[in-house]
């Protein structure tokens, strides 16, 4: 299992919605490398370095003891504390932690890693606090989603491949990725799965260019996520759902994109798209 640098940003945006969402002042986490282990590498809100880099085993402390049952963990005083085991003490007390939580990031039935909030001081930790921990993880859970399904995707259709997957599956990881990325305020990061949407449509945009197609035609970013959506199956209100818009907004774009394709139907529209080099 590896990481890269767009799994350490998506990390670092969700410590700042956990902060946002409960309140703690204080957020840190990270991803499992090899085996049953997992790095601390993001730090929020930190006030020195002594957890930055710490490798927690599957089962011990807080951390580990989430990853072990894959699911949420509390404790109001953590030194103090009979519902963990005290590996991790020594940098828990530099930075002066008591009250901690912390939820696992699982992605296909796998903890792919661990986010925790804390306080200083020994106050219970609320439910309204844990759903908001808990949301955060599930934004880095679906951004790992797609990304692991993108670079299968990639691989299966590089020039070294075998069968690799289906069209259908291309499309509707494109309209996944499409519908990410206007949810991503890091522009660095929105920027990089953009980047692996055009990979993916690679090269149906080498075919427009030969014909001319794709200097013919030119959409605007929400149209391309509307029909992506669309070329995926999706209704106007799933489309809408996704996009986090209203499903008139929907229609709007795909009118205007219908326009500029010539396309009389939702079908010819994605047909041109793709002629043009927009789609998969």
């Amino acid at each position: 299992m590896t990481t890269d640098a767009s799994d350490a940003v998506e990390m670092r945006n969700a410590l700042l919605r956990l902060r946002r969402g409960t309140g703690l002042p204080i957020a840190f986490g990270g991803l499992l490398e090899a085996g049953q282990q997992m790095r601390i590498s993001e730090l929020s809100g930190t006030a020195t370095h002594a957890l930055r880099s710490l490798v927690v085993t599957s089962g011990t402390g807080l951390g580990g003891k989430t990853v072990a049952l894959s699911r949420p963990c509390v404790v109001t005083d953590y030194s103090a504390s009979r519902q963990i085991s005290h590996e991790y003490d020594a940098p828990v007390a530099v930075e002066g932690l008591r009250s901690v939580l912390a939820v696992p990031v699982v992605v296909r039935h796998r903890v792919r890693g661990v986010l925790y909030g804390a306080l200083r001081t020994a106050l219970p930790l609320g439910g309204r606090m844990l759903d908001a921990a808990v949301e955060a993880a599930r934004d880095v859970e679906r951004a790992l989603v797609v990304r692991d399904e993108v670079r299968t995707l990639v691989a299966g259709t590089g020039p070294d491949a075998g069968a690799g997957p289906g069209w259908e599956q291309v499309r509707e990881a494109h309209a996944a990725l499409r519908a990410l990325a206007g949810r991503i305020t890091d522009p660095e990061l929105r920027a990089e799965l953009l980047g692996a949407c055009a990979l993916l449509t690679a090269e149906s945009a080498g075919s427009a260019a030969e014909s001319g197609g794709s200097a013919r035609v030119r959409l605007a970013p929400r149209e391309v996520d509307v029909l992506a959506c669309v070329a995926a199956g999706a209704t106007n209100a799933v489309a809408a759902d996704r996009l986090g818009v209203t499903p008139e907004t929907v229609k709007g774009y795909l009118r205007s994109a219908m326009r500029k394709l010539r396309a009389r139907t939702r079908g010819e529209a994605v047909v041109a798209a793709r002629r043009a080099g927009w789609l998969p």
